[in-house]
């Protein structure tokens, strides 16, 4: 009985065992998805640190770079300083004053500023040009014609040229609303006649009338200006006279 036990002891196992090539109901397998996780993490943690690494190592070659530049840069900016040609020597206390006073002399003579500019002309103003008329005589009697006179001034303060040809003129004579005669109704042929007035100065052109009437267009006119009170105006360009009243009698 004894030796039954011994060797029935030896071919049993235990309960708490487990048998080769089984696993134990306590221990689970990790999947395959937590070890792409834990990769992945340690594969960015790395990255993280490399970035850090890489900034440290630039900021440092900077900084150095910098440094060492420096001395060069006030080097260059110092002999370009000395070497401007347009940079003046400044006045020293032991320096002879005659010779600076002439150096400053010809320094201001060289300079373009101090070249006066020239004053611009003015221009002459078309308002103080000035047109009058008047006539020979305040009445005529039935056998003497007219003589009208237009004067033109000039009020400017400095010569003006002046067109004082017929192509600007007009001689104009009414009776109240009666439209009598025009110098332009039958002008042949008009002409310009530019001319330069001194300041102050007038220039006069007369015009004798034959006691006829005339219409726009040189039309042919019958009647004739009856004894009576007449006004001429004298015109130059857009300046127009005053009136001039005479009588025929």
């Amino acid at each position: 009985m004894a030796g039954q036990d011994k060797g029935g002891t030896g071919t049993r196992t235990s309960t708490g065992g487990r048998a080769p090539g089984t696993r134990s109901q306590g221990t689970r397998r990790v999947s395959p998805a937590v070890y792409r996780r834990r990769r992945l993490a340690v594969l960015v943690l790395m990255v993280l640190i490399l970035g850090v690494l890489g900034v440290g190592i630039w900021t440092a070659v900077v900084a150095v770079g910098s440094v060492a530049q420096s001395p060069a840069s006030l080097s260059t900016a110092a002999s370009g300083s000395g070497s401007d040609p347009s940079s003046k020597p400044t006045s020293t206390a032991g320096a002879d004053p005659s010779a600076s006073s002439a150096a400053s002399a010809a320094g201001a003579s060289a300079d373009p500023t101090a070249t006066p500019t020239a004053t611009p002309t003015p221009a002459c103003d078309q308002h103080l040009i000035t047109v009058s008329a008047s006539t020979d005589k305040p009445s005529y009697a039935p056998t003497e014609k007219p003589v009208f006179t237009l004067k033109v001034t000039n009020g400017n303060p400095m010569p003006c040229e002046v067109n004082v040809g017929t192509t600007q003129m007009e001689f104009l004579v009414v009776s109240g609303t009666d439209r009598v005669f025009s110098s332009k109704d039958c002008q042949a042929s008009a002409q310009d006649l530019p001319k330069t007035i001194a300041a102050g100065a007038s220039e006069t052109a007369n015009f004798p009338w034959d006691r006829v009437r005339s219409t726009e267009g040189c039309k042919a006119v019958t009647t004739q200006p009856k004894p009576g009170i007449y006004v001429m105006t004298a015109s130059l360009g857009p300046v127009t006279s005053s009136k001039a009243v005479f009588e025929l009698k």
